[in-house]
């Protein structure tokens, strides 16, 4: 299967385990704004747990009145947790089967890594497009998200 994928990586100074208390289960509303043609999450339904452990599931609503259904599958704290995403609507539903984020927490000289990585798995019609989109909208927009939770972490510590 061909993927499509973008990271963003940035720094916190918060200690490994204080960063990752504070960011994996924060909730995606308002931190993840629309950006081009990319909605906003504007609510989360149906969450099964504290997005904690493997198994648990979500439903993001976008601002484009589409949906989408995380999947928790590895949690490995305080240093990785993976989630697949499916069930996606709208532009990305004619495009991708599902993807896959992986967060990865590192421990640094003054505090802590966080690199999120976003892999796509577009349908065969559709790779020249994802790959379109993930390089001209996606990386940006993770470039642009990741900050925000990075002081987010910051104002919380």
């Amino acid at each position: 299967m061909v993927t499509t994928s973008a990271s963003a990586e940035g720094t916190t100074i918060a200690p490994l385990d204080r960063a990752w208390q504070i960011s994996t289960p924060l909730t995606p509303v308002g931190f993840y704004p629309k950006f081009g043609p990319l909605p906003a999450v504007i609510e989360v339904r149906d969450q099964t747990g504290a997005w904690d452990a493997p198994g648990q599931t979500r439903q993001l609503m976008l601002s484009d009145r589409g949906s989408v259904i995380e999947h928790l599958q590895l949690v490995d704290a305080p240093r990785r947790f993976e989630y697949r995403l499916s069930d996606f609507q709208k532009l990305f539903g004619k495009l991708v089967s599902g993807a896959r984020a992986e967060w990865l927490y590192t421990e640094v000289a003054g505090g802590t890594s966080i690199r999120w990585t976003y892999t796509f798995e577009p349908y065969p019609r559709a790779r020249l497009l994802v790959g379109l989109i993930v390089r001209l909208f996606w990386a940006p927009y993770m470039r642009r998200v990741l900050p925000g939770i990075i002081a987010e972490v910051e104002r919380r510590v």
